[in-house]
């Protein structure tokens, strides 16, 4: 869903007063169905869009045909905002339009508007399990960011050790449905792993944010630290071109493409913590994926294989052998 589409959607409204789906879809060259997705979306997110039904009807914001933002109430341009706020990290049409509509707010909401169009990050490249719910908490950091207010955190990490602090909450990130809190700290900068924050108390005190603070800049450095202490290890691989896209969206960033093999085949790079961690993602693959190196990762799938052989070839007994773990586990996110 594209954010200056939303944002079409929205102003077409405003200067037509009532507008049909089949309208909306004529105007932005788009289908009826994405259309009316479109504007459900505006009015799930907050923004005074209504349908109505019957002969005549069609979808109407709130208040009549307006032909600027003036009058979106405060928590209405912050549901905008948020909604569109974390395409502009990918989309530069994205970023144009919020900076319409910014100009286009009154005054007094547009600190708070610029506030929720960067308080969320949506980084689609994989760390753990997709499909996770959200948590909670989301909410109401996502007020705290916005309405630029401290926070009393109840913390609790992987060895089970609560501890309790007031952070400057300065943006959410959502990765793959895992979601984190990036805050300012007496030590510094810190990443949260949202569903550890057992409590979290919104105060009345004002946070403290960088004047130069850019929440997507903040989260790829906070990415690549974490890649440098989980110490990756990579292999090449050769494979047909029609598995290249399955690939990528099981190893998200870290997958590469490194150009075509001389029999047709497409050279790509993935990575893991460990050369077993790798021979792991890539043993059902079996015959499918060529892995041209490191040694270490083709001796570990050796392995692998011959466990397999071992357990399940026709005429071999069973052997109950413990499934090798690998040695060392990933390095969480900073303040996880």
């Amino acid at each position: 869903m594209r954010a200056d589409r939303l944002v079409a959607a929205l102003l077409l409204m405003q200067s037509r007063g009532r507008v049909t789906a089949a309208e909306v879809a004529t105007e932005l060259e788009v289908s009826v169905a994405t259309a009316r997705r479109d504007l459900e979306a505006l009015s799930a997110a907050g923004i005074p869009v209504y349908p109505q039904q019957g002969r005549g009807g069609g979808w109407t914001l709130l208040g009549g045909a307006r032909t600027d933002l003036s009058g979106l109430t405060s928590a209405e341009a912050q549901a905008l905002f948020l909604l569109v706020g974390p395409a502009a990290a990918v989309a530069p049409e994205a970023k144009a339009a919020l900076r319409k509509l910014v100009r286009a707010l009154p005054g007094p909401f547009r600190d708070e508007a610029e506030a929720a169009a960067d308080a969320v990050v949506i980084d689609p490249a994989r760390w753990g399990e997709p499909g996770r719910e959200r948590p909670p908490l989301v909410a109401e950091l996502q007020t705290a960011v916005v309405r630029r207010r401290k926070v009393r955190l109840v913390y609790v990490d992987r060895l089970r050790n609560r501890s309790e602090r007031v952070v400057d909450p300065w943006g959410l990130v959502d990765k793959d449905d895992v979601w984190y809190l990036v805050a300012g700290t007496e030590a510094g900068q810190r990443t949260f792993r949202v569903e550890r924050i057992a409590e979290a108390v919104l105060t009345d005190t004002p946070s403290q944010r960088p004047a130069d603070f850019a929440l997507a800049e903040a989260w790829e450095q906070v990415v690549e630290q974490m890649e440098q202490r989980r110490g990756l290890v990579e292999a090449t691989l050769l494979t047909d071109a029609r598995y290249v896209r399955v690939l990528r969206d099981q190893h998200g960033r870290h997958f590469a493409e490194d150009g075509v093999a001389g029999d047709g085949r497409v050279r790509v790079r993935i990575a893991a913590p460990t050369p077993l961690m790798v021979a792991q993602h890539l043993a059902g693959w079996g015959a499918l994926v060529e892995v041209l190196g490191p040694a270490s990762v083709q001796a570990e799938l050796a392995r692998l294989g011959a466990e397999l052989v071992r357990r399940y070839a026709p005429g071999q007994e069973s052997i109950q052998e413990k499934p090798a773990m690998p040695s060392d586990e990933p390095v969480p996110p900073p303040g996880s």
